[in-house]
């Protein structure tokens, strides 16, 4: 199956497309109503609105940096995953994405790099819980939330992860416990983005890594702004030996002719070549 992710909600609606992904909150903080006939899409701790109206909640590391665009290593702001009233704000969100469809995205989970967050209700969090290791409690708050947003969904939950397989580098970075996080989600989301394509043995690299590493069924999303349509078409033969499922991301239109394109030349019997393990694909 194929499908696009969008700021555009009648794209959803292409015929090329099995599914489509509506974003109602991106990592700009803007926001858009929920749709009826896509699954929405919520970035859950990337978010600049709200880190530019309250700097409070940004992230923090023993230095007092925040997490914000303008330092090295992010390319937008993270909100601090311990701060309740934020978490609720979010589960408001999502809650109203369910009254449209009862399938949800959960984007931009988890503590923003591996020495976040030594904010002050972080500190205080950690000191009162039964943990005496940092990164196990970090794990248990994104477990914790991820677990309280699964059971708002009652349709498929899917989840972004960031895009390293290599044992135990997402659950230092970010917080997120594999294993743990496969109970409550159903679909994993993988971005393998990249400008050009022109070669994809990285691509197959990480997504035999995630195939590896999960149980659960995960899907690879790639980046289809100005990419040309022959490499997007080597791309999505490459992800989809590995996902379940592979996603478009952010230009419907160049997705859309990539997948024409591809169903014409395999009518004609045109083919750009199987993945090959192991070789620069």
């Amino acid at each position: 199956m194929y499908g696009v992710v969008t700021r555009n909600a009648e794209e959803v609606l292409w015929p090329e497309f099995d599914r489509g992904f509506y974003e109602v909150k991106d990592v700009t903080g803007r926001s858009a109503d929920p749709i009826e006939n896509g699954v929405n899409m919520v970035s859950c701790f990337g978010d600049n609105a709200a880190a530019d109206a309250d700097p409070s909640l940004v992230a923090v590391d023993d230095m007092g940096r925040p997490a914000t665009r303008d330092r090295q290593y992010f390319d937008w702001a993270y909100i601090c995953p311990s701060r309740e009233d934020y978490r609720e704000g979010l589960f408001e969100i999502i809650d109203d994405c369910v009254a449209a469809n009862e399938d949800v995205r959960l984007d931009d989970i988890g503590f923003p790099r591996a020495e976040y967050c030594r904010c002050g209700v972080c500190e205080q969090s950690f000191e009162n819980s039964e943990y005496d290791d940092r990164f196990e409690w970090r794990a248990s708050v994104i477990t914790e939330f991820v677990a309280d947003a699964a059971d708002r969904i009652p349709g498929t939950v899917y989840m972004t992860l960031y895009p390293d397989p290599y044992p135990g580098h997402l659950y230092e970075r970010a917080g997120i416990d594999l294993a743990a996080l496969e109970e409550y989600v159903d679909e994993f989301v993988v971005p393998l983005y990249d400008m050009a394509y022109e070669t994809t043995y990285w691509l197959e690299t990480i997504a035999r890594g995630f195939e590896s590493a999960l149980e659960t069924p995960f899907d690879v999303e790639l980046y289809a702004v100005d990419v040309d349509v022959d490499n997007l078409i080597h791309a999505t033969e490459v992800a989809e030996a590995y996902g379940t499922d592979v996603f478009f991301g952010y230009d419907a239109s160049n997705a859309r002719a990539a997948l024409r394109r591809r169903q014409a030349e395999e009518r004609e019997g045109v083919t750009h070549g199987e993945p090959e393990s192991g070789s620069d694909t």
